[in-house]
Formats: structure tokens, C-alpha cells, sequence
């Protein structure tokens, strides 16, 4: 009776505890995100800051001006004159040496994210990195020049970027040969899902299906190569 009552207790508790703990979690992270946002109002003039006229504290002001503050320059870009502003920006952050190389190298980074029609990011694949018999997932972007081609004697390499969790806008440059990378039959967007959610979330119930099909394919490729 007594074992049965403790059990009854011990399940109601981790009923409750599973019940509590994410919604908990959950949010700390958004108030903690909105008091980060909130902070950026300490950056605006005193005459001009929301609190000097609203006596009551609204938690999220911060991030409603960045949005704000986002969507205008987002019109002012696409506006003939705001565009050619950004343009006369961009060529003096490109005359700046160190400067030009980050700005140019994160620019590319964001637009291969974001924009979905983009190109920058061509298949997925999986790679053993960091070392022999741990295996990472990285987009191929390209193939080296011909002149690190024939400096590095090697078969044919390929170009990849092996994004980290859960940024996945910044990873690591590898030039792998393309015979030792794994190509898996999954979109760029699916990876960016797995990689971001550490690989909890998938994007569809098809989708181990999908990595599972590609990693017995890839297994079969080894076995006919080494026969």
C-alpha cells in the first residue's frame, strides 16, 4: 500500500516537474531576451526614450523599436536614394582593409542563410570531422582553384562549411576531398533545422527515412570502392 502510494506520488510529481520546467524555461529565455532588447532604449537620447513619457514599464519596447528600426532601413534600402547611401557606404567599408574582409565574409554568410533562392549552399553532406570516425553535416559551397588543386595532389576536393550549433552563422572552412564526404538526399533548409535544434527537431516524419536511405547509400559506395 505504501509502495503504491509512493509511486502515485513519484508519477504525480514528474508529471507535474515535466509540466513546470519547460514552461519555466521557456520563459526566463523570453523575458531574459526582452530585457536584453529593453536595453538599447539606454542608448537613445533622454528626450526621446519611451519611459520619459509612458509612467509604466512595457517589457518589449526595446525589441519593438529594433523591428522598427529593422523595417525602415529595410525601406530605405530598397528606396532609390537610401539604396545608393548603402551603395557609397559599402565602397568605403570595402576600401577599409580587415574591415572590408569581415563585413564582405559575413554579408555572404547572412545572404547564403536567409535568402532561400540562394545558391551559396549547394548540397549537404556529412563529413568525419573533428576527427577519424566522428561525423559532422556541412554544405558544400564550392570547389577550390585549380592552382590549390594541383598544390595539394589530391583527387578532387570540394569546398565545405561546417556551421556550429545552435549559430549556425559561424562553422568552420574545410577543403575535404569530395570521395571522403557522405552526400545526404536532404534539402539545406531540413540541415539548418537539425543543426540548429542540436538535432532534436526534424522537419518532417520522412526525414531519418531520408538520412537513413543516405547513409546505407553512402555505405554501399565504400564497400564497391574498396572491393
Amino acid at each position: 500500500m505504501l509502495k503504491k502510494l509512493k509511486d502515485k506520488l513519484r508519477n504525480y510529481f514528474v508529471a507535474g516537474l515535466l509540466t513546470i520546467l519547460p514552461l519555466s524555461i521557456t520563459a526566463y529565455v523570453v523575458v531574459t531576451f526582452l530585457k536584453v532588447m529593453d536595453r538599447i532604449l539606454n542608448y537613445l537620447p533622454p528626450k526621446v526614450r519611451p519611459q520619459t513619457y509612458i509612467p509604466i514599464h512595457f517589457p518589449g519596447l526595446g525589441l519593438i523599436l529594433t523591428l522598427i528600426i529593422v523595417l525602415i532601413t529595410g525601406v530605405l534600402v530598397k528606396n532609390y536614394v537610401g539604396g545608393k547611401i548603402v551603395t557609397w557606404g559599402e565602397y568605403f567599408v570595402y576600401k577599409t582593409p580587415l574591415i572590408r574582409t569581415i563585413y564582405a565574409s559575413v554579408k555572404q554568410l547572412i545572404q547564403a542563410i536567409v535568402k532561400q533562392d540562394n545558391q551559396s549552399f549547394k548540397r549537404v553532406v556529412v563529413i568525419e570531422y573533428p576527427r577519424k570516425g566522428i561525423y559532422s553535416m556541412a554544405f558544400v559551397t564550392g570547389l577550390p582553384s585549380e592552382s590549390i588543386q594541383k598544390e595539394l595532389n589530391q583527387e578532387r576536393m570540394i569546398n565545405v562549411f561546417v556551421p556550429t550549433t545552435p549559430n549556425p552563422t559561424s562553422g568552420f572552412y574545410l577543403m575535404v576531398p569530395e570521395d571522403q564526404s557522405f552526400p545526404l538526399p536532404i534539402s539545406v533548409e531540413d540541415a539548418f533545422k537539425l543543426i540548429i535544434s542540436g538535432g532534436i527537431v526534424s522537419s518532417d516524419a520522412t526525414f531519418e527515412e531520408k538520412l537513413v536511405h543516405g547513409i546505407r547509400s553512402n555505405k554501399m559506395r565504400n564497400q564497391n570502392n574498396n572491393a
